[in-house]
């Protein structure tokens, strides 16, 4: 492997480890101004990537997604998922939603912010730095889609979970082989195009928002 490549690599994956901390801090903020503080007491109200690490989802799959040849630079992963106790909260339901949602919302504000200072990049000649900031809102808004889908450990299945009524039971049984479901969805022709096309588009129309030139 080349270095240039290898360093590439290396910054990319940085850059999503820097996506999924902001994106777990955002479930861990919501939980707590929800009330409940398990997630604060246990450290994961914060900004630090190593109290979010996954073993799987934050360092393995990624980074064989970046270095494994023919994997297309295909870039998702996840963090551990922030413990949520409901009994703490006063509207449950509700709660679980604006909690599990929170994580999503987080990648899309951080993808404006970072089109915002690529745009800016490009008005100050920092035109390579403007590109490699427009790459990373564009792995921001694919993390939240990716969120989406409705597959433990992901933020799409406590929706799922919600509008269908399942139990908290029957959650847990399917979320025992949530990475390996996972793992084989993303085998599934059509799924990664589909998240590119949804991702594209988006990101299209917020680099439009923010003015920056296509």
């Amino acid at each position: 492997m080349e270095w240039n490549n290898l360093i590439d690599g290396l910054i990319l994956y940085l850059g999503l480890l820097v996506l999924l901390t902001f994106h777990e801090y955002g479930h861990a903020w919501m939980a707590s101004r929800c009330g409940d503080d398990t997630a604060r007491i246990q450290g994961r109200c914060s900004l630090n990537p190593l109290v979010h690490m996954d073993l799987v989802g934050t360092v393995i799959l990624p980074l064989l997604m970046i270095f494994w040849p023919g994997a297309g630079r295909f870039l998702v992963g996840w963090a551990k998922p922030v413990p949520v106790n409901p009994h703490n909260l006063g509207h449950p339901r509700r709660d679980e939603i604006l909690i599990a949602m929170a994580g999503p919302a987080m990648n899309v504000l951080l993808a404006l912010g970072l089109l915002i200072l690529a745009r800016l990049s490009m008005l100050l000649g920092a035109a390579s730095f403007g590109v490699f900031l427009g790459e990373l809102a564009f792995l921001s808004l694919l993390l939240c889609f990716f969120n989406l889908i409705p597959i433990p450990p992901l933020d799409g299945s406590y929706l799922m979970r919600h509008l269908t009524g399942m139990s908290y039971e029957t959650y847990h049984r399917i979320a025992q082989y949530g990475f390996l479901l996972l793992i084989l969805v993303l085998q599934v022709p059509g799924v990664r195009e589909v998240l590119r096309g949804v991702t594209h588009a988006t990101w299209v129309a917020f680099a439009g928002l923010v003015g920056l030139g296509l």
